[in-house]
């Protein structure tokens, strides 16, 4: 019954944070989009930006509320799911957990102030200002709730007495030495994600009812993000394979199949395994992986042979690895093909078959956020708590959890439906240009009867 509870554990939350995941990442990657795009409409007085602004924030919305109910059941679930997780390390990931709370609600305050104040301001950049609070609360809730998944990864700030956690000391826990490397992975590939979408849309929009100025516009700004953040994902990807090789060296050589340790060790991309933990098919890239690791192509890679077999995490997160950074640099490629078609006149940048790539993106960063996470939490297998505590050790032992990965299920398929049903019905009946001419009109209108009122 034990190990069935756990398996059954693992799923409900495996499911929670697949679908969590998505909301979270467009909670925090779409604010900075939204603030950049009123920027520009107001610099360069070009409504068009505005309006992607408008719009935006208006999907946004519908993100955060979906977001918000998972979050609280990802809440729910570490007591009813992890209890002995929490009881141990409950009063060490406290202060994170509350900080990111306060972010939200931070966060959300500023965000209904900013979603009913457009026009309200006889200085405009009055009402951009509100999007600052915004995308720093995002960022902040990001970064605290990421510091609990370090503390998991890299243990401390505490003192080990009689199997529990005394001397505690949140800070230096959130400080650990995962967190710089996670945090700096998961606003880049957020912002990344974000960005990714929204191109996505604009090239989609284009590709089914043709180019127009407004979709042109939102898909060059989008583009010129998804390369910026894509080379700072690559560049954080970096540094989490150096942190990896210098503090977790057994999640790098799961990811990377080094069973001996070697000096100048090769990556190997994709293959699979025999019985025997020999690789077939594989492309070995020669001292690829010790320079990824350690910047030096003759650095020794430590290997699984150094670990005991029952402390390996599961095999299968070397092509969870593969995937992810397939998908991110999948991402720089179309980036930077797109933009030279915009710098090679010969071509053109808006064809049908950029234009089904750029739209390909939005899954393509979503799946790479997912693999992502699922690598991350794979990875540290079999701890809940890097050698303190066990996956077995802190799942519950109630046969019920069973019911409640259904109950779970049911509310995401809801929650995704009604996400999606409301999304199609405020953006398919109201395209751009139609809310453009409503929204010029408003603004002459008002005009007048200033301008009669003053008289």
């Amino acid at each position: 019954m034990a190990i069935d509870t756990v398996m059954w554990s693992k799923l409900v939350t495996g499911m929670t944070l697949a679908f969590h995941v998505i909301f979270a990442t467009l909670g925090v990657g779409v604010p900075l989009m939204i603030a950049i795009a009123e920027f520009i409409g107001i610099r360069k007085k070009d409504p068009h930006y505005t309006l992607m602004a408008k719009r935006w924030t208006r999907g946004f919305i519908i993100s955060v509320a979906v977001g918000v109910v998972t979050g609280t059941a990802i809440s729910l679930q570490l007591a009813l799911v992890w209890p002995n997780f929490m009881k141990m390390a409950g009063n060490v990931i406290a202060l994170p957990l509350f900080l990111e709370v306060f972010a939200f609600f931070f966060e959300a305050i500023f965000l209904g102030i900013y979603l009913y104040t457009w026009d309200r301001f006889k200085n405009p950049y009055i009402h951009w200002l509100l999007t600052i609070p915004i995308v720093i609360g995002a960022c902040m809730s990001a970064v605290f709730i990421t510091t609990v998944n370090g503390f998991m990864n890299q243990p401390g700030g505490f003192v080990m007495e009689a199997g529990q956690f005394t001397a505690v000391d949140p800070v230096q826990a959130m400080m650990n030495t995962a967190t710089f490397s996670k945090v700096f992975h998961v606003l880049s590939s957020a912002y990344l994600t974000g960005a990714a979408l929204l191109a996505a849309i604009a090239a989609f929009t284009m590709l089914r009812k043709g180019v127009s100025a407004y979709h042109k516009k939102a898909l060059n700004l989008m583009m010129v993000l998804v390369l910026v953040f894509g080379l700072l994902n690559t560049l954080a990807g970096d540094v989490s394979a150096k942190f990896l090789a210098e503090h977790q060296p057994e999640k790098l050589a799961a990811a990377e199949w080094h069973f001996e340790t070697e000096k100048g060790a090769d990556l190997i991309l994709m293959g699979w395994l025999n019985a025997q933990h020999e690789i077939i098919g594989a492309l070995h890239l020669p001292k690829v992986l010790s320079f990824l690791a350690f910047g030096d192509f003759n650095a020794e890679v430590i290997g699984l042979e150094e670990f005991p077999k029952d402390e390996w995490p599961p095999l299968l997160v070397h092509y969870l690895f593969d995937l992810m950074a397939g998908v991110g640099f999948a991402l720089l490629v179309i980036a930077l093909l797109y933009f030279l078609f915009v710098f090679w006149k010969k071509r053109n940048e808006l064809n049908k078959w950029m234009l089904r790539l750029i739209a390909l993106c939005a899954p393509l960063a979503f799946l790479g956020v997912e693999l992502g996470w699922f690598y991350a939490e794979i990875g540290r297998q079999p701890w809940i708590i890097r050698g303190y505590m066990r996956v077995e050790e802190a799942a519950t032992t109630s046969p019920s959890i069973r019911i409640l990965f259904f109950v779970f299920l049911l509310l995401y398929i809801v929650l995704g439906t009604m996400c999606v049903v409301v999304l199609r019905r405020l953006f398919n009946n109201n395209p751009p240009e139609v809310e453009m001419e409503k929204w010029m009109k408003e603004k002459r209108n008002q005009s007048i009867e200033k301008g009669e009122s003053t008289r």
